[in-house]
């Protein structure tokens, strides 16, 4: 793949094996307890007297707090160690999110959301920084992609979880969104408490590899730290004034408005053009998802093995706005909706294994940590806009085809976007820096 020995390669995938299904788990529980709340709407909706606007309120606050705290807490997170401080966010959320089932009215709703998104506020950019401390460039878009399968698989589990849960209601004298806030809650405590004993904070202390392993990971690092802090930025101050890392936020923000408006209507969009419902109508949102999987790990291979990222990304967004146009098209066919939202997803979740990859080639350090979660922070933002862009023209048009052709038009920005990034070779440069280094050993030390 790029010349390393057998053995080295086993150390990557020890520490794979090590990290991300725990960290894959901790992110599947995560994206359950921030769109749950989706599964709970009508229930809690006729028993809180809320009216749909004062519940779309409700659910975009969360983005508030979560958008306000991310930089913050992962500037903690890079000071504290990611063990103690991703294990705190995990509580921290787990216990705001079973606290969701004491709401009683608006205010403490809102208050509920704003909370649980503080909580919640950098658990992505902590484990995607995280990773960096442990996997070299080379191995970050396949790696990253193992990681973020969890959304997808969110959404295919999130369905029949919620249901089952939604049915204890009248169980011990709660309602259903009772227990599907508690169930859901639950788990994010159990997984920050069990953080403090699986996760380690840098390589240097890992007693589960051996002390070569050990060093051999920790020099890849540090030199790839060095290339990338000598062409790169180490200065979150320094980041923050480049046009590089604002561009990057932009491509992310549009990924992220066609994201959720995806999420948040394929049910709804399969079910008034096919009338499906009930087991036929989740085989069919669940399809476009199992197919993203697979290419998610796929794509994020071939990245890692050519080096290329911003290609990827390009081609992987233009591929998921073709699956839309497509979907615009296709009127009540219910097979070539499916075909058509699975291009799409294809497209759109392959996108971000590989674009995770993209920042820590330039950012470096302090500016790693701060800018990563400032990408998050602005680019989450796009949740609140595509599903609301989506309802719009819904309520505009009588029809999903505006909506759809808009989401694709940002794709195609996206893709024009990536195409424009200038991006350092960190790992050529790497290897010419070991090299020289060998060099200038060897003339220390003739012989």
């Amino acid at each position: 793949m790029d010349g390393r020995s057998r053995e080295q390669q086993i150390v990557i995938a020890r520490v794979t094996r090590r990290l991300i299904p725990f960290a894959f788990l901790c992110y599947v529980v995560a994206y359950l307890d921030r769109v749950n709340i989706g599964f709970a709407a009508s229930a809690l909706q006729r028993d809180l007297g809320l009216s749909d606007t004062a519940y779309g309120l409700g659910a975009g606050l969360f983005f508030v707090g979560y958008c306000v705290f991310e930089i913050p807490s992962n500037l903690i997170l890079e000071r504290v160690g990611a063990r103690r401080w991703i294990a705190r966010i995990m509580i921290g959320w787990g216990i705001v999110s079973t606290g969701m089932m004491f709401v009683r009215g608006e205010m403490s709703f809102y208050a509920a959301r704003v909370l649980l998104g503080i909580a919640e506020a950098g658990f992505f950019p902590g484990i995607v920084l995280y990773l960096t401390y442990w996997i070299p460039a080379s191995d970050r878009a396949r790696v990253g992609a193992l990681f973020m399968m969890a959304a997808p698989v969110a959404v295919i589990v999130g369905a029949p979880v919620s249901e089952a849960l939604l049915k204890l209601h009248g169980a011990w004298g709660l309602t259903g969104w009772q227990w599907l806030f508690v169930g859901e809650g639950i788990p994010a405590i159990v997984l920050g408490v069990l953080a403090l004993t699986i996760l380690t904070d840098k390589p240097e202390q890992a007693a589960w590899l051996r002390r070569d392993e050990r060093e051999w990971l920790t020099g890849v690092l540090r030199q790839e730290d060095t290339a990338r802090n000598r062409h790169g930025h180490a200065s979150f101050r320094r980041a923050v004034a480049t046009p590089r890392l604002w561009l990057v936020t932009a491509i992310y923000f549009l990924n992220t408005v066609v994201t959720y408006g995806i999420f948040l209507w394929l049910p709804k969009i399969l079910r008034d053009a096919t009338a499906a419902s009930g087991f036929r109508l989740s085989i069919m949102t669940m399809i476009p998802f199992v197919a993203a999987l697979v290419a998610m790990v796929l794509i994020g291979r071939h990245s890692d093995r050519t080096g290329e990222r911003k290609w990827h990304v390009a081609a992987c967004a233009i591929t998921a706005a073709t699956g839309l146009i497509l979907a615009a098209q296709s009127g009540s066919n219910a097979m070539l909706l499916v075909l058509s939202f699975t291009l799409s997803q294809i497209g759109q979740r392959s996108v971000m294994s590989v674009f995770w990859a993209i920042p820590p080639v330039f950012l470096g350090g302090t500016a790693a940590a701060g800018g990563i979660a400032l990408i998050n922070a602005i680019g989450n933002l796009g949740g609140a806009v595509g599903p609301t862009v989506m309802g719009w023209l819904r309520d505009l048009t009588g029809a999903y085809q505006g909506g759809l052709l808009v989401l694709a038009s940002a794709l195609v920005v996206e893709a024009i976007l990536a195409s424009t990034l200038r991006l350092p070779d960190v790992r050529a440069r790497v290897a010419t820096e070991a090299a020289d280094e060998s060099v200038g050993r060897r003339a220390r030390h003739p012989g």
